[in-house]
């Protein structure tokens, strides 16, 4: 489904977040943290080991307080236009730091949560990449300065890198997905309104010419009726058949826009295979396909090029179309 994740040139709102928090892609977010929860409460000994019930109870809840602020964190950074998204993560950062008092510098143990939240955030590849490798570094670097053993102080850093990059992977691929998938619905808005404006002029140009000869040969019977009854009768007859002409063809106007066509398919995959990044290799005509097998036609293009996006992993595609034969091909693995 991918996350909901403001897109460059939206505005944040305070309806636009509540509306965030209660998508279900999010709701999956908050499943998916909440299971990952158990490894914050690793620390929990750490503060219960403080001599007063105050301090243990104060400790326990900036916990809990961490644990709540890293559930809402990333939802809150998708719904945050892309330069605010930063803000999140240090706010969850220097919250960690709160624990200090009862952790001293183990608080690094909370560090993989805000690298996490860093990855997930989509606030841009590259420099999403380098400040998760200084976060590791940190970590590395302050559990050498307090004396921890290395090969631990690599074991902790290596956690943290390793689980934040792999979710800023599936974020970057889960945003991939969610563009491609607008860009998909913007290519059928388009393909519609393009179809809607053929079917008004076909429509113009059958019913204007109709009209405009059945009108005047109405006229004509109308002033004949008296004079020239046979012949009134003649021109009323071909005022039947002009409306049943025009009938036929709004009919089939109206039956075309509704049936799958080949053309119309073909154009709307080369929009998407190129908002997908695919090469593709097609003929510039669909005239090859036998008119009996067009709409066939016309759903293969559409399944075939849905399935080279959604599970390829392809660089390249080619659609072969002949008389009776349509081939959708691609160089990736699916």
């Amino acid at each position: 489904m991918g996350w909901p994740v403001l897109a460059d040139g939206e505005r944040a709102s305070l309806a636009g977040w509540r509306a965030t928090l209660a998508t279900p892609s999010v709701r999956g977010w908050y499943v998916g943290g909440a299971i990952a929860l158990p490894w914050l409460f690793v620390v929990l000994p750490g503060v219960f080991s403080a001599p007063q019930l105050w301090q243990q109870v104060l400790g326990s809840t900036l916990v809990l307080l961490f644990a709540a602020a890293f559930l809402i964190a990333a939802p809150t950074a998708w719904a945050t236009p892309r330069r605010g998204r930063i803000w999140i993560v240090l706010g969850l950062f220097a919250l960690s730091f709160a624990l200090m008092p009862w952790l001293g510098w183990d608080v690094r143990a909370t560090w993989t949560f805000v690298g996490v939240v860093l990855g997930v955030s989509v606030i841009g590849w590259r420099f999403t990449w380098i400040a998760i490798v200084a976060l590791g570094l940190l970590a590395f670097g302050i559990a050498v300065a307090t004396g921890v053993d290395p090969a631990d102080a690599v074991l902790n850093s290596a956690i943290i890198v390793s689980i934040s990059l792999m979710m800023a992977a599936f974020a970057r691929t889960l945003a991939t997905l969610g563009q491609l998938r607008r860009t998909q619905a913007q290519v059928e808005v388009l393909a519609a309104d393009r179809e809607r404006s053929r079917v008004a002029r076909d429509i113009h140009d059958i019913l204007g010419h109709s009209l405009t000869v059945i009108t005047v040969k109405a006229e004509l019977a109308g002033r004949l009726i008296d004079a020239d009854p046979q012949r009134a009768g003649v021109e009323i007859g071909e005022v039947e058949a002009l409306a049943r002409g025009a009938l036929a063809d709004v009919r089939a106007a109206v039956s075309g826009f509704r049936e799958v066509n080949v053309s119309a398919e073909l154009a709307a995959a080369r929009a998407a295979l190129r908002a997908a990044g695919i090469e593709l290799d097609a003929p510039a005509s669909t005239d090859a396909i036998d008119p009996a097998h067009r709409e066939l036609a016309g759903w293969v293009v559409r399944e075939g090029v849905t399935n080279v996006i959604r599970h390829a992993g392809a660089s390249r595609c080619r659609i072969r179309l002949e008389h009776d034969v349509v081939e959708v091909a691609d160089d990736g693995v699916g």
